[in-house]
């Protein structure tokens, strides 16, 4: 069960390991683009060419997907970024239905949890299979990988990497599974928990009242999506990247210096960042200096 790309690697490797999946469950396809074309999920792109068995249900509550699951006889259900599943579903095969979730549990349960781990400056961070039970994220963990965050990294850059270890980490769970070569272990809660909620147009305007190195922190966090912004003369922008040019200058955190011409620093609660690319709303993508040629601030 899974619908983007990071759910590709995890199918493939089953696939190619010779594993029998009795179907794979994915997102209807719904219309994109300016033409409104159909388009299919990439779990369902990667299906067909496979020749798997493809099932699109609008409600996972419905009697007659249901009836359909269970026919299937699966004794075991794999998620990987998918909906949040009714208990009738996951409930269904004999073993149980694990996931594969982006983050170190218990931490950063929630949607987001690669953003989040680079938002909050994070040094490290993995990925943990775990059986699902009641709660969100909350369940028996089977296996976890780490995996380091680097200073330049962007969500887009470590969500790469996460993703093709994703394969092999639910490759290595489905084989102990099949050995009965595990050990449970109980999400440790007796620590403070960072959580990754959904990310909204309101959870991601800058505060410039923030240090520049957490602004930093919070641009690269939300590149390449859903992208940070702030508004600049009025306008909308998207920032894409940013870079700490002074740790501590103090003035009006949101004042602007530029020579109209190489560069646009923006003052934060502490420390300078300079402006590297962005993107004013309806306007495609720049560089600094290509879009001081043509706008002053």
């Amino acid at each position: 069960m899974g619908t983007p790309d990071f759910a590709v690697p995890p199918l493939k490797i089953l696939v190619e390991s010779g594993y029998d999946i009795a179907a794979v469950i994915t997102a209807p396809d719904k219309p994109k683009g300016r033409g409104q074309k159909m388009a299919v999920s990439a779990v369902k792109d990667y299906a067909l060419e496979a020749g798997l068995h493809i099932m699109q249900p609008t409600n996972l509550k419905d009697e007659t997907f249901i009836e359909e699951l269970r026919k299937l006889n699966a004794n075991l259900q794999i998620v990987v970024a998918f909906r949040m599943l009714p208990e009738v579903v996951w409930r269904m095969p004999e073993i149980g239905t694990f996931n594969l979730h982006g983050s170190l549990l218990p931490q950063y349960r929630g949607a987001a949890p690669i953003h989040w781990a680079v938002i909050n400056g994070e040094k490290e961070t993995g990925l943990t299979t775990f059986f699902l039970k009641h709660e969100i994220d909350t369940g028996n963990i089977i296996m976890q990988e780490k995996e380091e965050i680097l200073r330049k990294d962007t969500t887009g850059t470590l969500y790469q990497r996460l993703m093709q270890m994703g394969a092999g980490l639910v490759l290595k769970t489905v084989k102990a599974i099949e050995n009965e070569d595990y050990t449970l272990i109980e999400q440790d809660t007796n620590q403070e928990l960072k959580h990754a909620p959904k990310l909204f147009k309101e959870n991601t305007e800058i505060d410039w009242n923030k240090p520049a190195e957490e602004v930093y922190n919070f641009v690269r966090g939300l590149n390449p999506f859903p992208s940070a912004w702030t508004i600049l003369n009025d306008k909308k922008f998207k920032l894409h990247f940013v870079e700490v040019v002074d740790e501590s200058s103090t003035a009006e955190p949101g004042s602007i210096d530029t020579d109209n011409k190489t560069y646009i620093h923006v003052q934060c609660g502490k420390g300078k960042v300079a402006l590297k690319e962005l993107q004013q709303e309806g306007k495609k993508r720049m560089f600094v200096e290509d879009f001081l040629r043509g706008n002053q601030l």
